[in-house]
């Protein structure tokens, strides 16, 4: 019989050692060794020649394999279509990871409304029990027949319920209260959490059932468990948003079947999530009126456009070194562009402190943000207003030079679809546009003295 014993696992690769480690000798990553209770398991001998037969019977020529055309199922809310790719994928395994009480569980059981009229939905929990989930649908108007609810933490078990079922889709929720029996390791560990994601990754492949899986988000923001599980899913979700605002951001950053740049936006109200169809509106309601230091931003989010209210504020310091704070835009692209101001043009930041602010709990992490940032904080500085019907988009250079950035119609029809007059535009940007097709003034500039006198 063999021992139990005391094992440590990387948090991020998965590697095994019988002590613990300062750092990874496999991934190089430093503190990620947790300790848990884990069984020896004896190697398995080699394949036997039936077993090789069988894979080579399997194998098949790409010509051969037959192309569905109804390889997803439509979810019912157009956001997380678009940022699935079109839809949810047969045979796919999703991961779904958000703080505690953004919104996973709701949006979950909401697409199962509309996913029942036409399929059947199998809904795993292991954090609630049926009374709990029903009290919740009522609350959110989820009433179809085609709802079967589990509650389970048996991950085998489950595993087992799906593939002798006719269940057409499957969420789990959540991954880190499903265990294997027969490995010792407490729920939530990171052996347990690796081998339930293979197990119902090897059972969505098998029976061409999508499956859903809900992780927890550990301290530093990441889901919670080895880094490992994030490879073997298909798809990572990440459900964002500030916890006293009442929109959500939903955001691939890892997708088989589609874009990663896509991005979903979601209202959260008495009834549920309720898709925002226009965030421009959303982001730029509110503005203030007849103050400096705002600027309008047009970045691109995925094919999907987005108009952004860029805040900043310039005052002087009481420390010895000024304070920079940045929110929804990288603090060190911001002390970029501090820098090329004071170099190129002479704006000295040296004793004042700078704060910048993206409204809405949006982030802004294209280059396309970088000449906004600029004219707000040149705007902040020299106390001079921007227009309100004015809005700008194009990369700095170190050179203090804008470069160009792409689908700049796309930005311009959307600024223009919002009433905007003016845009503000990099020069290079002019030779694939016909200026006669806008009802906007188009103002290219090269560098920040030309965008800065734009400024009145």
């Amino acid at each position: 019989m063999a021992k139990s014993k005391f094992v440590y696992t990387c948090n991020q690769c998965g590697y095994e050692s019988s002590k613990w480690n300062g750092k990874c000798p496999s991934c190089g990553a430093w503190n990620s060794f947790e300790e848990e209770l884990a069984d020896t398991v004896s190697a398995g001998g080699n394949a036997s020649s039936g077993s090789t037969h069988d894979l080579l019977d399997s194998i098949l020529e790409l010509a051969d394999i037959g192309a569905d055309n109804d390889v997803r199922y439509d979810t019912g809310l157009g956001e997380l279509n678009r940022v699935l790719g079109g839809g949810l994928v047969k045979g796919s395994l999703v991961l779904l990871g958000g703080e505690p009480g953004i919104g996973k569980s709701t949006l979950l059981l909401q697409i199962c409304q509309y996913l029942g009229e036409e399929h059947a939905v199998l809904y795993v929990s292991g954090e609630e029990s049926a009374r709990q989930i029903k009290l919740r649908a009522k609350r959110l108007g989820v009433d179809t027949e085609n709802l079967y609810i589990l509650t389970a933490n048996d991950a085998e078990a489950v595993a087992a319920t799906i593939a002798g079922s006719n269940i057409d889709i499957v969420i789990i929720d959540s991954i880190q209260t499903m265990s294997i029996s027969r490995i010792s390791s407490s729920p939530g560990s990171l052996t347990q959490v690796r081998e339930c994601t293979n197990l119902f990754m090897r059972t969505a492949k098998s029976e061409e059932v999508p499956v859903i899986i809900v992780g927890h988000i550990n301290k530093d923001g990441a889901i919670a468990g080895p880094k490992v599980m994030e490879h073997i899913v298909d798809a990572v979700l990440y459900f964002e948003g500030e916890r006293h605002q009442s929109y959500r951001l939903l955001r691939a950053v890892k997708n088989r079947f589609g874009s990663t740049n896509e991005i979903g936006v979601f209202e959260m109200l008495d009834k549920g999530l309720a898709e925002v169809a226009n965030p421009s509106q959303m982001l730029l309601s509110g503005r203030p009126h007849n103050v400096s230091g705002t600027c309008v931003a047009c970045v691109m989010e995925g094919s999907r456009p987005i108009l952004a209210e860029v805040q900043a504020l310039a005052a002087k310091t009481s420390y010895a070194a000024p304070r920079r704070m940045a929110t929804g835009f990288d603090f060190n692209r911001l002390n970029i562009i501090i820098a090329v101001l004071e170099k190129r043009l002479g704006v000295f930041m040296g004793s004042l402190d700078v704060y910048l602010n993206i409204v809405g709990g949006f982030r802004l992490d294209e280059p396309a943000a970088d000449l906004p940032v600029a004219m707000s904080l040149y705007s902040g500085i020299m106390d001079k207003e921007i227009d309100e019907e004015l809005v700008a988009f194009g990369e700095i250079g170190l050179g203090g030079e804008i470069r160009s950035v792409s689908h700049a119609s796309q930005r311009i029809k959307e600024a223009e679809r919002m009433g905007f007059r003016r845009a503000v535009i990099p020069k290079q940007c002019m030779s694939g546009l016909d200026k006669d097709s806008y009802d906007i003034e188009l103002i290219p500039v090269s560098d920040l003295k030309q965008a800065f006198a734009v400024i009145r």
